[in-house]
């Protein structure tokens, strides 16, 4: 679609003369979850969204052939089943033998199995320290995610609980690693869940990261959405509705003058996207800060339609939906410290996804998908293909035989899809100490703007990047806390 056709469906909004209690710009998850608490709430709620379908990172196509149905962002719903702003969505979520594998030379596999008990099994000496450190945070993991995709700044609900994870996870995910474990297993399993955080795993918190990540596989199970991660944003949508809500898609918002009139507009956008549309409704002092805003390292994401299962060497990984590819935790730590000094690591740490081992819907019989990613320095226009499929053989050897087709996103055609993805960073902005707490701007109340009736509700706030809806859901709380003072 060129810009003046989305200039006139744009127009479109500003001039059909209704009134809305709130009006949110962009249709991911977490300015759909924004705008299904308001709606909830009674307000008469219009969501618009650029592109032609809703979802965001949440959005399902037939990229290569026919049948063959690819996640453009997001597969895994590691936090689905653990959102207060999603866990009630009426979506099949499928569950795969076993959430993770993490293969290493030789034949072997850690895998991580729902079972704290049976994942440790396997963990050799560092089992007892594996259910130690693990164990207590998944036996209360429904309050202690309560807390963690609340505001970074409030008073906790469960701050002891809080404490058991903090104490160890404000270290850097390489000295938990020496501290904690003796075996290269226990350590391996533990960086890769680390580097979802994209940091350099010798930074702060990225334990953290790594214990959010086990523990949401073993409560929640890491499922895929059958048939696509597009059914997760199909069930956001068909809520709104339910409750009187409106999504129009194909209406790029370039402007804040584009919107009909409203008690409140959320912007499910990051800084960039912000400050494009609203800059000029903003003070200079607080878009400076937001133009300070830092982003993350990209992806370079691959996209196959295969012939086969993927032939892994270790039987554990035929069981996981989700594969790290790295080796030992010392590998993965050097690769991911190089994308953090904007080096493109020979050996990249790769995720990859095999959802039609258990979801046969997503591809003709016996034909498969595959996506896998790995990082590299934001904006970057390497081609890494070669380098991900070598990672990918030297687990699977004969993976090459099977591909019939492969689509490429490259870092800036990613931003192209979804604009929020700023130089390929899916995380909606850096994630360091420093960003989590601040985000996107020192503030009480980060969902606020100094404009009143201006709220933001991307993963450029609290908690961050992720498949939660938990931005739009606290932006949301904080309209409703400011309600009477909003006027129309």
């Amino acid at each position: 679609m060129d810009g003046n056709q989305h200039a006139r469906r744009g127009g479109a909004a500003r001039q059909a003369g209704r009134r809305w209690d709130a009006v949110v710009v962009g249709a991911g998850p977490n300015g759909l979850a924004a705008a299904g608490r308001l709606a909830g709430a009674g307000w008469s709620v219009l969501v618009l969204e650029a592109a032609e379908q809703p979802g965001g990172g949440l959005r399902t196509a037939e990229l290569l052939e026919p049948g063959f149905r690819h996640d453009i962002c997001a597969t895994v719903q590691a936090l689905v089943p653990l959102s207060p702003a999603l866990s009630s969505l009426d979506v099949d979520l499928v569950h795969p033998g076993a959430p993770l594998a993490h293969p290493l030379d030789g034949g072997d596999a850690v895998l991580l199995d729902r079972s704290v008990e049976e994942t440790a099994r396997g963990l050799g000496d560092d089992a007892a320290a594996y259910r130690r450190l693990v164990g207590p945070l998944v036996r209360d993991a429904g309050p202690l995610f309560a807390d963690l995709l609340g505001p970074v700044i409030r008073r906790p609900r469960h701050p002891l609980l809080l404490a058991r994870m903090g104490v160890p996870g404000l270290l850097s995910s390489s000295l938990l690693g020496t501290l904690a474990f003796r075996g290269r297993r226990a350590r391996a399993l533990l960086a890769g869940a680390a580097a979802h955080s994209m940091l350099s795993l010798h930074e702060p918190v990225t334990a953290a990261y790594g214990l959010i990540m086990l523990v949401s596989a073993h409560a929640g199970g890491w499922p895929f959405a059958r048939g696509g991660s597009s059914a997760v944003a199909a069930a956001l949508v068909s809520g709104l509705r339910a409750r009187g809500g409106e999504v129009r898609c194909g209406e790029r918002v370039a402007s804040l003058a584009q919107l009909p009139a409203s008690r409140a507009a959320l912007l499910d956008l990051v800084p960039k996207g912000v400050l494009e549309v609203a800059g000029g409704r903003l003070p200079p002092g607080y878009r400076c800060r937001l133009s300070r805003y830092r982003y993350g390292p990209g992806v370079f994401k691959l996209d196959w339609t295969l012939d086969g299962p993927i032939p892994w060497r270790a039987e554990a990984c035929r069981l996981a939906g989700t594969v790290h590819l790295g080796g030992t935790a010392e590998e993965i730590a050097a690769a991911e410290h190089d994308v953090a000094r904007d080096r493109h690591p020979e050996r990249p740490f790769v995720l990859l996804t095999q959802p039609t081992l258990f979801d046969a819907s997503r591809a003709p019989a016996g034909r498969h998908v595959a996506w896998a990613y790995c990082h590299v320095p934001n904006g970057s226009d390497r081609d890494m293909t070669a380098a991900i499929e070598r990672q990918i053989e030297r687990f699977a050897p004969g993976f090459h035989d099977l591909i019939r087709a492969r689509y490429i996103w490259l870092p800036s055609r990613l931003e192209r899809y979804e604009p929020n993805c700023v130089g390929g960073d899916v995380n909606g902005g850096r994630q360091d100490l420093a960003q989590l707490v601040f985000r996107p701007t020192p503030r009480l109340t980060p969902y606020t703007t100094p404009d009143p009736s201006l709220f933001i509700c991307s993963a450029a706030t609290p908690p961050g990047g992720g498949v939660h809806g938990m931005c739009g859901w606290q932006a949301a709380g904080a309209v409703l806390r400011r309600a009477p003072r909003l006027r129309m």
